[in-house]
């Protein structure tokens, strides 16, 4: 998909060819699969970077105009680590385009799955363009693990456990 529209010449012989890549294949792109990945910065506040060792985290997302809507999922592997410090690590993780100015605490949905209880949190994160498109913050739903989501929190995380984000915002561009 394009971003800028074709400018037509007077004159111009429109051709299918023409036709299919400015109308048809534009408009297929808006009901396609989200084909652009990209891997998010996984960072911690006020201490020391998460790492993920053999863990994997990926993300995709589809940009409509300047429109972001934003899918990610972290699995925890044996070598993970939760970054900060015991607790209160304040994760966050990198959006895929810069966020525009002038909209303030966005709210991303998350879920988390236990995979030895086979449990599952669902949490709230926040974004904005004063975080510098980061999404953060992410606070429990649920009244038996509130506070905000690290190593310990909602649960105590080990291989196998599942982190998934999404959202949708404006690009700067």
């Amino acid at each position: 998909m394009t971003t800028t529209p074709r400018t037509w010449v007077v004159g111009e012989t429109v051709t299918a060819a023409v036709m299919n890549q400015e109308i048809r294949d534009q408009f297929n792109s808006f009901f396609g699969a989200w084909t652009t990945t990209w891997t998010p910065g996984w960072l911690a506040e006020g201490g020391a970077a998460p790492t993920l060792g053999n863990g994997t985290l990926t993300g995709r997302y589809l940009k409509v105009g300047r429109t972001v809507d934003w899918v990610l999922q972290l699995t925890w592997g044996s070598t993970s680590a939760a970054g900060g410090g015991g607790g209160s690590e304040n994760w966050m993780f990198v959006l895929p385009a810069g966020p525009a100015t002038g909209f303030t605490f966005r709210i991303a949905s998350f879920d988390a799955f236990d995979n030895s209880t086979s449990l599952h949190y669902s949490g709230r994160g926040i974004y904005n363009t004063g975080n510098g498109g980061v999404v953060k913050t992410i606070v429990s739903d649920r009244a038996d693990a509130t506070g905000i989501w690290d190593s310990l929190l909602p649960f105590t995380w080990a291989a196998g456990d599942i982190l998934y984000g999404s959202g949708r915002y404006e690009a700067a561009s």
